[in-house]
């Protein structure tokens, strides 16, 4: 099981990052991007079996990002769940309309994460 974790804020990446360790992950399966730009180049070197990204971002946000992931390259079916602080109905739909498989609005724990992982890759 490879993950992509992208969000702007290191300290969130660490978040998530410990959290998916907690739920018995270890640190090599997943890598971190910092944003969207960063996380395609990852996506086009490398496969992985979920992406969990932010939507607020520099350079390519996450909505930009969900969008090429689900037009073009090796990962149009790899799960995708948005972690984000845009918690509107609006950007609920708009994020799955664009190919998010799942949604968490931060803050939110471990138990939130796992529900939403056993969900889409199940």
């Amino acid at each position: 099981m490879k993950i992509l974790i992208v969000d702007d804020s290191s300290t969130m990446r660490r978040i998530i990052g410990n959290v998916v360790m907690q739920l018995g992950y270890k640190k090599d399966q997943f890598d971190e991007a910092e944003d969207g730009v960063k996380a395609w180049k990852l996506l086009n070197e490398s496969k992985y079996d979920i992406i969990l990204t932010d939507w607020n971002m520099p350079n390519m946000n996450g909505l930009e990002l969900v969008k090429n992931i689900r037009k073009e390259g090796g990962h149009i079916k790899t799960p995708i769940i948005m972690i984000t602080t845009e918690g509107g109905k609006t950007e609920v739909i708009t994020a799955l309309k664009a190919g998010v498989n799942n949604y968490i609005v931060k803050p939110f724990n471990a138990t939130i994460l796992k529900e939403k992982l056993d969900g889409v890759l199940k």
